[in-house]
């Protein structure tokens, strides 16, 4: 063992999915001493060549280190592996997803048991850990004081960002991020719908597809600002009224392709009932405060 290791942060961390397993193999690769528990034990076997101690309980790799990095399938696996567990004294990161209620009452189920806490969204897929050029971060909330003492070691998977100390924060933003993805995936599914019977090459149109979405994603910016003032008329580049007027051509283009519209009609009646209940001079803002319960 090199003094550089001797140096850096021990942690423990319980659950070696495929998530689990890369955020193991990102910090052994850095040289963190790393104890690893997984309920299945057969999953620490690849980690313990590679240089982690394999605990044999979840409360023997709690008791291992003052860093416990969980990493499980929901938060009711949380609470069965770490029941009966001391963890006072303990900095709890949990990187579970979860929802922001859960989160909440995780961290004051932790702190009723004397530890610190911070929960975790991870937005990336597991080959994009340890792998800093493919842009994966991990959104944090809670304390402060425990992210800015093991920020260095959060940061070795991939990149921190933190979102402030509502412990719920991390897992809202990342469903709220995660939610527009598949908005996305969602409007690209029915592009490549509309093509798929005619002689056009998929792979010819992705190209186009994804630069057209890319050119369009600045367009948040705008939003945010005119929720932020109030003014849904502020930089409209395409008025509500005239998006409207235009809905009818894509909904007959969907149907003489055979398309279901099942995607896009949802949407656009939420623009018709805006463009009802307000100005035509806005922009497509006033659709977020219809969706507001």
């Amino acid at each position: 063992m090199t003094q550089n290791t001797l140096e850096k942060t021990s942690a423990s961390l319980l659950g070696l999915g495929a998530m689990g397993t890369a955020l193991a193999r990102a910090w052994l690769a850095a040289g963190h001493p790393l104890t690893v528990w997984n309920r299945t034990p057969a999953r620490s076997t690849p980690l313990a060549d590679e240089g982690a101690k394999v605990a044999d309980s979840a409360a023997e790799a709690v008791a291992a280190n003052s860093l416990v990095v969980v990493c499980l399938l929901d938060d009711a696996s949380v609470e069965e592996a770490l029941a009966g567990t001391d963890l006072a004294g303990r900095d709890l990161v949990n990187l579970t997803t979860g929802t922001p209620a859960q989160a909440r009452a995780r961290a004051a189920w932790a702190e009723e048991r004397g530890a610190r806490y911070l929960d975790g969204g991870i937005m990336a897929v597991p080959p994009m850990i340890g792998v800093p050029e493919a842009g994966g971060y991990v959104l944090y909330s809670g304390s402060q004081d425990l992210f800015d003492r093991h920020r260095e070691t959060l940061g070795v998977p991939a990149g921190t960002v933190y979102v402030g100390r509502d412990a719920g924060f991390a897992a809202l933003h990342d469903v709220a991020l995660l939610s527009a993805m598949y908005g996305m995936f969602a409007g690209a599914a029915h592009a490549f719908a509309l093509i798929r019977k005619e002689d056009i090459d998929p792979a010819s149109f992705a190209p186009l597809l994804a630069d057209w979405l890319a050119a369009m994603t600045p367009a948040v910016h705008r939003t945010a600002d005119q929720l932020r003032s109030g003014d849904y008329t502020q930089g409209v580049v395409s008025s509500l009224a005239m998006q409207v007027a235009g809905t009818p051509t894509f909904l007959s283009t969907a149907e003489q392709q055979g398309v279901s519209p099942e995607l896009l009609s949802p949407y656009f009646a939420l623009m018709r009932r805006r463009l009802a209940e307000g100005s035509g001079e806005e922009d497509l803002t006033g659709v977020i405060d219809l969706l507001i319960r």
